[in-house]
């Protein structure tokens, strides 16, 4: 009974916080919503017995990513006077709404569809080795059998915060007096 309590709850909260990320118009308050959303996610790992699952959640999504975040979005100087409600957006919320239902529809498809509505394929765990810990075998896999996609992934949202950055910036006011002719040099 108390599973259930605890589950309904941090559901809750993952939820409320997902819709308040999507919802809110302020990014600083999205961040935010998003670290409620990922705290949600961590109780749900504690339920689950997932210790170490809960403490990575929230030192690594919610400690360091938010934080990229919320860096990124100082460093770009967004106000809240700035508005994305334009008109030439309708036809792209309209697309957006289209494959957000396709996109349900293939899902609840493949739910459907599966023997093992966990991963969709059947178990293949074997006896745990005394020997070695938990954290021990996910270092062993995750540093040694897939480095270079853990590597890559680094790199990749290193890119993505740069290009962000650069995409964003604001014109200087000696690019703006000049009418755009210095685009390509920084003043």
């Amino acid at each position: 009974m108390v599973d259930t309590i605890v589950f309904i709850v941090a559901a809750v909260i993952c939820l409320s916080g997902a819709f308040g990320v999507i919802l809110a118009r302020n990014p600083v308050h999205a961040a935010l919503m998003l670290v409620m959303t990922l705290f949600g996610i961590a109780v749900q790992f504690v339920a689950l017995e997932a210790h170490f699952l809960a403490a990575v959640q929230v030192i690594v999504y919610a400690g360091a990513i938010v934080v990229l975040f919320l860096f990124v979005i100082m460093l770009l100087g967004i106000d809240v006077s700035q508005s994305l409600e334009i008109g030439a957006m309708q036809s792209q919320k309209i697309a957006a709404f289209g494959f957000s239902g396709a996109g349900l529809a293939i899902l609840g498809f493949l739910v459907n569809r599966v023997d093992n509505a966990a991963t969709g394929r059947p178990p293949v765990g074997g006896a745990i080795n005394d020997r070695t810990t938990n954290v021990s075998q996910l270092a062993g896999t995750l540093f040694d059998d897939y480095v270079y996609a853990f590597e890559l992934t680094s790199v990749l949202l290193v890119i993505a915060v740069i290009g962000a950055v650069v995409l964003a910036r604001k014109p200087t006011r000696a690019q703006v007096e000049a009418g755009g002719e210095s685009e390509g040099s920084d003043a």
